[in-house]
């Protein structure tokens, strides 16, 4: 309902809740006030008597503008004061303690920091976790504030990364996810890089087969199995092993197992003439 001049007709009023007690203190302030009965919640003069006309509508509507629950706690009280205070006692304390919290939750936001070998996603979850805990308490951090987190705290192999961020963009106005993602796309190919190079160097072996071993045996003044025959029993133990049983003192060609050529590594630094 809307006030008219020369007449006094209530005002509408946001029902008080668990969150709302500063706006809602203020509405009533001003609404019992421009009715003319605000002087009965917060009187002039403490030492005057309260006007019970007065006294009656100012409580009638504060008791208006509660909740159920709230509304069963005070209504014990018959002046319109004592349900004020009653009421700031109450919700100042309760600011209070979100006062504090927010203090608490601060300190672990300030302390946060990504640890070694974390993942981007589960980081970037703590942060946005950490927000979510403040847009509770009332205070939502802006894009500008996660972002500047984000990049003050990932570790040193992402500092790249960060540099050209900083370079290219505007980090006051960048969004949180953009800059995220920008992070994990430098991650990613920092990784492909490192596992090419590590090809790279496994690209430094080849494979031989056992004639290849064998020739290089030679050259190298190694013993060797050239597959004839000898009656000399020392002679049999300077003969190889078997093509692929493994066993040695037998005969190549006599070797039960059949020939196979096996591929075997060797460095090329070792032998370069095998390129």
């Amino acid at each position: 309902m809307a006030w008219r001049w020369g007449s006094v007709v209530p005002l509408s009023c946001p029902m008080l809740t668990r969150d709302n007690y500063t706006v809602w203190a203020i509405k009533v302030e001003a609404n019992l006030d421009v009715q003319g009965v605000w002087e009965a919640v917060v009187p002039a003069d403490p030492t005057a008597t309260v006007d019970p006309e007065k006294n009656k509508r100012a409580r009638a509507y504060l008791l208006g503008a509660l909740s159920e629950d709230i509304l069963l706690q005070v209504s014990s009280k018959k002046m319109a004061a004592a349900i004020w205070e009653c009421l700031k006692a109450r919700f100042v304390g309760a600011d209070r303690v979100k006062a504090a919290r927010m203090s608490t939750l601060r300190g672990e936001f300030d302390r946060l920091i990504m640890a070694d070998g974390e993942e981007l996603d589960v980081y970037a979850g703590k942060i946005s976790c950490m927000a979510a805990r403040f847009a509770k308490l009332g205070r939502t951090p802006s894009d500008a504030t996660m972002v500047k987190k984000l990049l003050d705290t990932v570790p040193d192999s992402l500092f790249a990364a960060v540099a050209g961020i900083e370079q290219f963009c505007d980090v006051e106005t960048v969004c949180f996810d953009e800059v995220l993602g920008r992070l994990k796309a430098f991650q990613e190919r920092t990784e492909r890089r490192k596992a090419a190079v590590a090809g790279e160097r496994r690209g430094d072996q080849l494979l031989l087969t056992a004639a290849q071993w064998e020739a290089r045996r030679r050259k190298r003044g190694g013993g060797h199995d050239d597959g004839g025959s000898s009656t000399d029993s020392g002679a049999i133990g300077r003969r190889g092993k078997g093509w692929n049983s493994g066993v040695r003192g037998h005969i190549s060609r006599d070797c039960p197992e059949p020939r196979k050529e096996k591929a075997l590594l060797v460095d090329v630094d070792d032998d370069p003439a095998l390129l």
